[in-house]
């Protein structure tokens, strides 16, 4: 038996050897036929020229590779500045967002007074944004999408992105909305009407610009008759028929309170539409699209990826936080700016609402302390 073991010892040790080397030989190879991904020192133009052309054709991680290379062969020049901006948005648009913050954030600390800031922070809100939830779930992104957008509007009022961020807002507000909408639901389905009540008191007070708010109302209604609290009852229905007297939540209101031998004043329309509630989608990115592009002078010259900035690109100034170079503005800008201007003059409202009348005796507006306050 030993005598076989060692005559078969030097054929097992060969074949090993064998199969090592072989093996070597087949990574050595892989290696060899990899493509090469350092790069040479070469013209930070045209290093920046080949980044914005994979951007171009949506290659985003390559072109995040050339901006990257920009970064490491020309620390603290205009290219390096410019190359931080990119790499924000083709990690947006890659849907790699908490790189896309970290880079916007990077850039706000480097660059707090540069023209180019205002972008950092609407980069930073979209981010946020696109990682909204449907109202079924936890809202913590909403929220700090909310916080960022309302950032952008009061640096930057009047610039695009304060105009992207102003309709974002109202479909964050909505989304808020929806959430307390369902929570409330549910409670009503569990017979915990007064939390249910705090949960629709906040849409009504809080988001009552919004689609949500005929609803709060009716079940507002359909609560307080729950518990026998008519005077608040017929306020809420007063209310709903008041402002949105061809809802369908109008009509449900109108019958709850024609049951209780309540009628109201106001009667329901018949063109109040089909659907008894708003829907919410699973994520806002549907309804918007994508994130703005970066501003005019961090893109690169001579690619397609400029052209939705008049065509043409600055070229890089003497000092990283020089301002861009300006251009004239068209017609269609100069309304924009108009209306901007004419927006931000007129005073901001504050709510839809209008308290219908109640005839010579006063309306209370006071509700029970525990029917005001949300649920937990």
């Amino acid at each position: 038996m030993l005598a076989k073991l060692r005559v078969r010892s030097p054929v097992v040790l060969a074949l090993l050897a064998s199969t090592v080397l072989m093996s070597g030989c087949s990574l050595l190879n892989r290696h060899k036929n990899a493509p090469d991904t350092t790069y040479a020192e070469s013209p930070v133009d045209q290093l920046y020229a080949a980044g914005a052309a994979k951007l171009d054709r949506k290659a985003w991680s390559e072109g995040i590779s050339y901006f990257k290379e920009v970064e490491r062969q020309h620390p603290y020049s205009e290219w390096s500045r410019r190359s931080i901006m990119m790499e924000a948005y083709a990690h947006c648009e890659a849907n790699q967002y908490q790189d896309a913050i970290s880079d916007a954030n990077r850039f706000i600390e480097l660059y707090p007074g540069n023209a180019s800031t205002a972008y950092a922070y609407y980069i930073k809100a979209e981010c946020y944004f696109e990682q909204i939830l449907d109202v079924g779930r936890d809202q913590a992104a909403t929220e700090q999408a909310l916080a960022a957008m309302r950032e952008v509007t009061r640096r930057y009022p009047k610039t695009e992105y304060a105009q992207d961020a102003r309709l974002k807002i109202d479909m964050i507000n909505d989304q808020l909305a929806g959430k307390e909408m369902s929570v409330g639901r549910w409670y009503l389905r569990q017979q915990q009407t007064l939390a249910a009540i705090g949960r629709f008191r906040v849409v009504v007070d809080r988001y009552q610009t919004t689609s949500d708010t005929p609803e709060a109302l009716e079940r507002l209604v359909e609560a307080y008759l729950t518990l026998g609290l008519v005077d608040e009852a017929k306020r809420n229905a007063a209310v709903l028929g008041y402002n949105f007297p061809g809802d369908i939540w109008y009509a449900d209101a109108y019958r709850l309170m024609t049951e209780k031998g309540l009628k109201p004043e106001v009667e329901p329309k018949p063109d109040h539409g089909f659907f008894h509630r708003t829907f919410h989608l699973p994520s806002l990115k549907s309804k918007h699209g994508s994130a703005l592009k970066p501003p005019a002078d961090v893109t690169a010259p001579g690619t397609r990826f400029d052209q939705g900035y008049n065509g043409s690109m600055s070229q890089p100034q003497d000092h990283p936080d020089a301002a861009p170079a300006t251009t004239a503005p068209t017609a269609s800008d100069q309304t924009s700016t108009d209306q901007s201007s004419t927006d931000q003059a007129k005073p901001k409202k504050k709510g839809w609402f209008h308290l219908p009348s109640f005839g010579k005796k006063p309306a209370d507006s006071s509700a029970p302390a525990s029917s005001s306050a949300p649920a937990n």
